[in-house]
C-alpha cells in the first residue's frame, strides 16, 4: 500500500491573470484544499474573513512574523500578505493536496524553504495573460479601481510577468474553461508521478 504526501500546488500570476479563480474552482470541486492567506489590506466588498483571507492588523501580522508562523510573507501594493505554516504542512502530511495562490516574492520564499515536505511536494505554476492588451482590459474591467490604481497594477503586473521562467510550468491564459482544463490536468498528472509514492518493496 502506498502512502502519498500531498502536493503543494503553488500558483502565481499578475492581477487579471485569473489565477485566483482557477485556485478557488479547484478547491470548490474538492480537488485540493485552498490555503487561505493573511493580509493587512481591508476587505473588498463581498469578502469574508476566514474565507477569502484572514484579515489582520499590521501589529498582529508582525507578531506572527516574529513568532515564525509564516511559510512566506511579502509586502505588496503597500500591504502585507502571508501564508501560515499551519495552513500547509499538516495538510500535506495527511496526503491532502494544497493549492497556494501567492505572488512571485512569496513563491521565491517557498522555493527557498528547507522544510523537507515543502521541497518534496512543491509544484509551481505561472498563469500568463495572453497579451498586455488583454491584461489591461481585464484590470480595467473590474470597474472598482481608479485609473491611477489600474496603472499601478499594470506596472506591477508587467514586472511580475518577467519571473515566469523561474517556474516549472506556465499556462498562457485563454478562456476560463481552457485554463481550468490545463490547470486540473497538470495536478492529475503530478499525482501519477512515481516519486510521489513511497512503496515499501516486498
Amino acid at each position: 500500500m502506498s502512502a502519498r504526501t500531498g502536493i503543494l500546488y503553488l500558483v502565481s500570476g499578475p492581477s487579471g491573470s485569473g489565477k485566483t479563480t482557477l485556485c478557488r474552482r479547484l478547491s470548490d470541486e474538492g480537488e485540493a484544499s485552498y490555503a487561505i492567506s493573511c493580509t493587512t489590506r481591508p476587505p473588498r466588498p463581498g469578502e469574508t474573513d476566514g474565507l477569502d483571507y484572514f484579515f489582520l492588523s499590521v501589529d498582529a501580522f508582525k507578531d506572527k512574523i516574529a513568532n515564525g508562523d509564516f511559510l512566506e510573507y511579502a509586502e505588496v501594493h503597500g500591504n502585507f500578505y502571508g501564508t501560515l505554516v499551519s495552513e500547509v504542512i499538516n495538510k500535506l502530511e495527511q496526503g491532502t493536496d494544497v493549492v497556494l495562490d501567492i505572488d512571485v516574492q512569496g513563491a521565491a520564499q517557498v522555493r527557498a524553504s528547507n522544510h523537507p515536505i515543502i521541497k518534496n511536494s512543491l509544484v509551481d505554476i505561472f498563469i500568463m495573460p495572453p497579451s498586455e492588451e488583454e491584461l489591461l482590459k481585464r484590470l480595467s474591467g473590474r470597474g472598482t479601481d481608479s485609473q491611477e490604481v489600474i496603472a499601478t497594477r499594470m506596472k506591477n503586473s508587467l514586472e511580475e510577468m518577467e519571473h515566469w521562467p523561474k517556474y516549472s510550468f506556465r499556462i498562457v491564459s485563454g478562456t476560463h474553461e481552457e485554463d481550468y482544463t490545463y490547470f486540473k490536468a497538470l495536478l492529475h498528472g503530478e499525482r501519477l508521478r512515481i516519486s510521489r509514492h513511497h512503496d515499501t518493496p516486498a
